[in-house]
């Protein structure tokens, strides 16, 4: 979705950028936006887009980081988006009666994945009754060592959206099987949050340990592996290729009303 592997990289930075780094980069994608009122103008536009649009949700997580300051890159982000828009004016999410309310939800990180700050990207999506109602795409707040780590930070997170959405479900009258399904695509991740005996060696994630087990005992949720190649939450954590997001689109339940029958 976004062309430029540099993106989050600005032009205080040259400096500090290893020499094979600098042969790749265009110095002048890294200088200021002459117009960043228009530029902060239509990432505010494009935000409430992704609440019918969801596989922008992540480019304009990355791009609205650099509103105070946009550089051409962050421009030409912003242009590569519009192109893809403008190819696909009909596509949104399609909701359908499929005669149940059960709750699933798919949850993903990728590690380390912003170039300027080495900070990951949580995702995670949720559906109910078959229907994606729920998503999310956010840089975490702190580095991450290692994958098992930024994906638990994750998990942790898309536990406190799925109490959220059991409670308003509760709220207006609508009850759903439980406990909810939660899948993954790293077993690290899923023997932390299933086996106490880690808790020793993961100190430095010990709340969202205990939080996440306390929700498996209670029986709201139950988590479950799904291979890289099918996490939905791929899509909300890293640019991908067309085909890859062609297919995870359709796996959102993204309908495109113009596409010929």
């Amino acid at each position: 979705m976004i062309p430029n592997p540099f993106l989050e990289l600005n032009d205080t930075m040259w400096d500090e950028l290893p020499d094979d780094l600098k042969k790749k980069i265009d110095p002048e994608k890294l200088k200021p936006f002459a117009s960043p009122e228009r530029c902060r103008r239509l990432i505010g536009k494009m935000n409430y887009l992704t609440v019918t649009r969801p596989n922008i949700t992540f480019s304009i997580s990355v791009l609205s980081q650099f509103m105070a300051s946009p550089t051409m890159a962050q421009w030409e982000g912003l242009e590569h988006i519009l192109h893809y828009l403008k190819g696909s004016p009909g596509r949104g999410l399609l909701y359908i009666d499929y005669g149940h309310t059960k709750i699933e939800c798919f949850c993903d990180a990728d590690h380390a994945g912003s170039k300027a700050t080495r900070r990951s990207t949580t995702g995670y999506c949720v559906f109910v009754g078959g229907n994606l109602i729920s998503w999310r795409s956010k840089k975490q707040g702190i580095v991450s060592k290692s994958s098992a780590k930024a994906k638990y930070r994750a998990m942790s997170q898309l536990v406190q959206e799925i109490v959220w959405v059991l409670q308003l479900m509760k709220e207006i009258g609508i009850t759903t099987v439980l406990p909810t399904k939660l899948w993954c695509d790293n077993k690290a991740v899923l023997h932390i949050a299933s086996n106490s005996v880690f808790h020793e060696r993961t100190k430095h994630i010990e709340i969202d340990c205990h939080f996440i087990r306390d929700k498996i005992k209670e029986n709201v949720v139950s988590t479950g592996h799904v291979r890289s190649n099918d996490q939905l939450a791929d899509l909300l954590t890293k640019a991908l290729n067309g085909t890859r997001v062609e297919y995870l689109c359709n796996k959102l339940g993204m309908t495109n009303i113009y596409a010929p029958t």
